[in-house]
């Protein structure tokens, strides 16, 4: 699967993934294809874990919204990821089982968006979590998150914290591999936020 992780601290917030596609058995490394798993909309930067398929998708959909892709708050993400499950059915024919005692339709997507107003994370269900520190997915996430976790009271950047726990999945995770991809840049009020508040 992939190591991908987004850290927030001290005003910065950084995105970062490793950059091997797997399929089934078969390592699909940088030296063959390129495998940018971090993709831009607008000021977010956004990057899943699962399926291939979901990059092409993901990447043509949320460009297509267009205005309507707003992911600078919580509410925002979720209303967003909300359309986003309906144009997958309509449009994608996306198959929303996952287990039978599933409590909502399943959008099948695991992805952090990270931008200057915050980090998120988005799962099946339209959940999202807003991030205080950090957090990763994929299947090096475990292995990400104690790296982070190890390293981030130190006196380092968020960048510098997001590589550590790209280092650590890539180190232990049989489906995670060099080279990373980061994004890092400043935090910012959200918009018609008091500075004060």
């Amino acid at each position: 699967m992939t190591t991908c992780v987004v850290v927030k601290k001290n005003g910065q917030i950084a995105i970062a993934s490793d950059s091997l596609v797997t399929f089934g058995d078969t390592r699909l490394s940088h030296a063959y294809e390129v495998n940018n798993k971090i993709f831009q909309i607008g000021e977010s930067y956004i990057t899943l874990a699962g399926t291939a398929a979901h990059f092409p998708v993901m990447r043509k959909l949320l460009t297509g919204m267009g205005e309507e892709c707003k992911l600078n708050s919580r509410d925002e993400v979720f209303d967003t990821f909300s359309k986003v499950h309906t144009i997958l059915k309509d449009q994608y024919f996306l198959n929303t089982k996952e287990d039978e005692d599933d409590p909502y339709e399943s959008s099948q997507i695991t992805a952090l968006v990270a931008n200057p107003y915050g980090i998120f994370g988005v799962y099946s269900y339209r959940e999202v979590f807003s991030f205080d520190r950090f957090w990763g997915i994929g299947s090096g996430r475990n292995f990400a998150l104690g790296a982070m976790y190890a390293v981030y009271d130190k006196d380092v950047s968020a960048q510098h914290i997001a590589e550590v726990g790209i280092h650590a999945g890539v180190e232990f995770d049989k489906s995670s591999a060099m080279p990373l991809r980061i994004h890092s840049f400043e935090m910012k009020l959200p918009p018609g936020a008091s500075p004060d508040a």
